[in-house]
Protein backbone atom coordinates (compact mmCIF):
# COMPACT_ATOMS: atom_id res chain seq x y z
CA UNK A 1 0.00 0.00 0.00
CA UNK A 2 1.28 3.15 -1.38
CA UNK A 3 1.01 6.54 0.60
CA UNK A 4 2.62 10.21 -0.57
CA UNK A 5 5.29 8.20 -1.71
CA UNK A 6 6.14 5.63 1.43
CA UNK A 7 5.34 1.80 0.87
CA UNK A 8 3.56 -0.01 3.57
CA UNK A 9 3.46 -3.86 3.20
CA UNK A 10 0.89 -5.88 5.44
CA UNK A 11 2.15 -9.26 6.48
CA UNK A 12 5.42 -10.96 4.94
CA UNK A 13 3.56 -14.64 3.79
CA UNK A 14 5.69 -17.54 2.42
CA UNK A 15 6.45 -16.66 -0.98
CA UNK A 16 6.91 -12.78 -0.22
CA UNK A 17 9.91 -12.66 -3.30
CA UNK A 18 7.48 -13.91 -5.90
CA UNK A 19 5.16 -11.50 -5.13
CA UNK A 20 6.96 -8.44 -4.92
CA UNK A 21 8.81 -9.06 -8.39
CA UNK A 22 5.60 -9.69 -9.98
CA UNK A 23 4.01 -6.29 -8.25
CA UNK A 24 7.11 -4.24 -9.10
CA UNK A 25 7.75 -3.42 -5.46
CA UNK A 26 11.27 -2.62 -4.43
CA UNK A 27 11.07 -0.25 -1.88
CA UNK A 28 9.50 -0.96 1.43
CA UNK A 29 9.33 1.72 4.03
CA UNK A 30 7.51 -0.27 7.09
CA UNK A 31 6.13 -3.61 7.50
CA UNK A 32 2.52 -3.72 9.46
CA UNK A 33 1.90 -7.40 10.82
CA UNK A 34 -1.36 -8.69 11.87
CA UNK A 35 -0.16 -11.40 13.41
CA UNK A 36 1.58 -14.26 14.06
CA UNK A 37 0.44 -17.27 12.12
CA UNK A 38 3.19 -19.02 9.82
CA UNK A 39 1.00 -17.53 6.17
CA UNK A 40 1.34 -13.94 7.61
CA UNK A 41 5.30 -14.26 8.82
CA UNK A 42 7.16 -17.07 7.05
CA UNK A 43 8.42 -15.00 4.52
CA UNK A 44 10.10 -12.57 6.14
CA UNK A 45 13.42 -13.55 5.24
CA UNK A 46 12.71 -12.41 1.59
CA UNK A 47 12.85 -8.68 3.30
CA UNK A 48 16.79 -9.12 3.07
CA UNK A 49 17.32 -6.58 0.16
CA UNK A 50 15.01 -4.29 1.20
CA UNK A 51 17.48 -2.42 3.80
CA UNK A 52 20.00 -1.82 1.29
CA UNK A 53 17.57 -0.49 -1.23
CA UNK A 54 16.14 2.14 1.63
CA UNK A 55 19.20 2.84 3.34
CA UNK A 56 18.42 1.03 6.53
CA UNK A 57 16.50 -1.96 8.69
CA UNK A 58 12.89 -2.39 8.09
CA UNK A 59 10.29 -1.59 11.00
CA UNK A 60 8.21 -4.45 11.93
CA UNK A 61 5.49 -3.00 13.18
CA UNK A 62 3.32 -5.52 15.32
CA UNK A 63 2.02 -6.54 19.10
CA UNK A 64 4.55 -7.61 21.75
CA UNK A 65 3.16 -11.35 21.18
CA UNK A 66 4.21 -11.31 17.25
CA UNK A 67 7.29 -10.05 18.19
CA UNK A 68 8.07 -12.40 20.73
CA UNK A 69 7.35 -15.21 17.89
CA UNK A 70 9.40 -13.94 15.27
CA UNK A 71 12.34 -13.62 17.67
CA UNK A 72 12.48 -17.38 18.12
CA UNK A 73 11.67 -18.53 14.57
CA UNK A 74 14.14 -16.07 13.13
CA UNK A 75 16.36 -16.29 15.98
CA UNK A 76 19.54 -16.18 13.14
CA UNK A 77 18.34 -12.10 12.39
CA UNK A 78 18.63 -11.06 16.24
CA UNK A 79 21.73 -10.95 18.90
CA UNK A 80 25.16 -10.22 18.97
CA UNK A 81 25.85 -12.83 16.03
CA UNK A 82 23.52 -10.80 13.26
CA UNK A 83 25.19 -7.44 14.45
CA UNK A 84 27.96 -8.56 12.01
CA UNK A 85 26.22 -9.96 9.28
CA UNK A 86 26.15 -6.99 6.29
CA UNK A 87 22.60 -6.05 4.38
CA UNK A 88 21.70 -9.05 2.58
CA UNK A 89 22.69 -12.02 4.57
CA UNK A 90 20.02 -11.67 6.94
CA UNK A 91 17.04 -9.31 7.20
CA UNK A 92 17.95 -6.40 9.33
CA UNK A 93 14.70 -5.73 11.03
CA UNK A 94 13.75 -3.20 14.04
CA UNK A 95 10.89 -3.81 16.54
CA UNK A 96 7.77 -0.77 17.15
CA UNK A 97 4.81 -1.41 18.98
CA UNK A 98 1.73 -1.11 17.60
CA UNK A 99 -0.84 0.38 19.88
CA UNK A 100 -5.18 -0.31 19.35
CA UNK A 101 -6.30 2.92 17.74
CA UNK A 102 -4.75 5.19 16.05
CA UNK A 103 -0.69 4.95 15.29
CA UNK A 104 1.45 7.62 13.87
CA UNK A 105 4.33 5.36 11.48
CA UNK A 106 6.33 7.69 9.10
CA UNK A 107 4.45 10.62 8.98
CA UNK A 108 1.31 8.68 8.13
CA UNK A 109 -1.64 7.61 10.43
CA UNK A 110 -2.47 4.06 10.76
CA UNK A 111 -5.51 2.82 12.76
CA UNK A 112 -4.93 -0.53 14.16
CA UNK A 113 -8.11 -2.45 14.55
CA UNK A 114 -8.64 -5.06 17.30
CA UNK A 115 -10.27 -8.35 16.03
CA UNK A 116 -10.78 -11.73 16.95
CA UNK A 117 -9.52 -14.64 14.81
CA UNK A 118 -10.40 -17.58 17.02
CA UNK A 119 -8.83 -17.09 20.30
CA UNK A 120 -5.96 -15.24 18.64
CA UNK A 121 -6.35 -11.62 19.04
CA UNK A 122 -5.31 -9.85 15.63
CA UNK A 123 -5.10 -6.22 13.78
CA UNK A 124 -6.89 -5.15 11.26
CA UNK A 125 -5.60 -1.38 9.77
CA UNK A 126 -7.16 1.47 8.29
CA UNK A 127 -5.58 4.35 6.13
CA UNK A 128 -7.71 6.90 5.75
CA UNK A 129 -11.05 5.40 3.98
CA UNK A 130 -9.57 2.26 3.02
CA UNK A 131 -9.81 -0.85 5.88
CA UNK A 132 -7.84 -4.23 5.36
CA UNK A 133 -9.73 -6.93 7.87
CA UNK A 134 -7.92 -11.00 7.23
CA UNK A 135 -8.02 -13.76 9.71
CA UNK A 136 -10.95 -12.44 11.30
CA UNK A 137 -14.21 -14.21 13.10
CA UNK A 138 -15.34 -11.80 15.06
CA UNK A 139 -15.14 -8.15 15.08
CA UNK A 140 -15.91 -6.42 18.64
CA UNK A 141 -18.15 -3.47 18.85
CA UNK A 142 -15.77 -0.50 19.67
CA UNK A 143 -13.79 -1.74 16.39
CA UNK A 144 -16.79 -1.65 13.92
CA UNK A 145 -17.10 2.08 15.28
CA UNK A 146 -13.32 2.46 13.66
CA UNK A 147 -14.79 1.01 10.27
CA UNK A 148 -17.34 2.95 9.54
CA UNK A 149 -17.20 5.65 6.86
CA UNK A 150 -15.00 3.40 4.58
CA UNK A 151 -14.97 3.82 0.94
CA UNK A 152 -13.15 0.42 0.58
CA UNK A 153 -13.45 -2.49 2.49
CA UNK A 154 -11.00 -5.40 2.29
CA UNK A 155 -12.65 -8.10 4.38
CA UNK A 156 -11.93 -12.27 5.43
CA UNK A 157 -14.68 -14.14 3.51
CA UNK A 158 -13.03 -17.54 3.58
CA UNK A 159 -15.73 -20.13 2.24
CA UNK A 160 -19.34 -20.88 2.01
CA UNK A 161 -19.70 -22.24 5.28
CA UNK A 162 -18.66 -21.29 8.83
CA UNK A 163 -15.05 -21.72 9.95
CA UNK A 164 -14.22 -21.37 13.46
CA UNK A 165 -11.49 -18.56 12.74
CA UNK A 166 -12.90 -16.97 9.80
CA UNK A 167 -15.73 -15.35 8.69
CA UNK A 168 -17.79 -17.46 5.50
CA UNK A 169 -18.89 -15.20 2.64
CA UNK A 170 -22.40 -15.06 4.24
CA UNK A 171 -21.03 -13.82 7.51
CA UNK A 172 -19.01 -11.23 5.81
CA UNK A 173 -21.69 -9.85 3.50
CA UNK A 174 -23.49 -8.95 7.42
CA UNK A 175 -20.70 -6.79 8.25
CA UNK A 176 -20.38 -5.35 4.71
CA UNK A 177 -24.18 -4.83 5.54
CA UNK A 178 -23.82 -3.12 8.88
CA UNK A 179 -20.74 -1.03 7.49
CA UNK A 180 -22.14 0.19 4.15
CA UNK A 181 -18.82 0.82 2.56
CA UNK A 182 -18.75 2.08 -0.79
CA UNK A 183 -16.67 -0.69 -2.09
CA UNK A 184 -15.75 -4.03 -0.41
CA UNK A 185 -13.61 -7.12 -1.06
CA UNK A 186 -13.77 -10.54 -0.17
CA UNK A 187 -10.08 -12.17 1.24
CA UNK A 188 -8.46 -15.09 2.62
CA UNK A 189 -10.55 -17.24 -0.18
CA UNK A 190 -10.58 -20.51 -0.55
CA UNK A 191 -10.41 -23.33 -3.29
CA UNK A 192 -14.34 -23.83 -1.80
CA UNK A 193 -15.09 -20.70 -3.96
CA UNK A 194 -16.10 -20.47 -7.60
CA UNK A 195 -14.90 -17.14 -8.56
CA UNK A 196 -16.95 -16.22 -10.93
CA UNK A 197 -20.27 -18.05 -9.68
CA UNK A 198 -19.70 -16.20 -6.67
CA UNK A 199 -18.74 -12.99 -7.71
CA UNK A 200 -22.22 -13.12 -10.29
CA UNK A 201 -24.51 -13.83 -6.41
CA UNK A 202 -22.60 -10.91 -4.26
CA UNK A 203 -24.22 -7.60 -4.33
CA UNK A 204 -22.90 -5.13 -6.23
CA UNK A 205 -20.64 -3.30 -3.76
CA UNK A 206 -19.17 -6.69 -3.44
CA UNK A 207 -16.02 -8.52 -4.87
CA UNK A 208 -13.72 -11.90 -4.62
CA UNK A 209 -9.74 -10.18 -4.40
CA UNK A 210 -7.98 -12.13 -6.61
CA UNK A 211 -3.97 -11.42 -6.48
CA UNK A 212 -2.62 -8.79 -8.61
CA UNK A 213 -5.81 -6.65 -7.56
CA UNK A 214 -4.76 -2.66 -6.90
CA UNK A 215 -7.01 0.13 -6.63
CA UNK A 216 -5.96 3.72 -6.12
CA UNK A 217 -7.27 5.81 -3.07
Amino acid sequence: MEISGTTFLIDTPPELRLQLLRAGTAHIHACLLTHYHADHIHGLDDLRPIPKIIGGPVPLWCSGDTERRIRESFSYAFGPASEQMGAGFIPKLTFDRLKPGPNEILGEKVVAIPLEHAHFDVFGFRFGDVAYCTDVNKIPRSSMEMLEGLDVLILDGLRPQPHPAHFSVGQALEVIEKLEPRQAYLTHISHELDHDKINDSLPGNVRLAYDGLSFAF
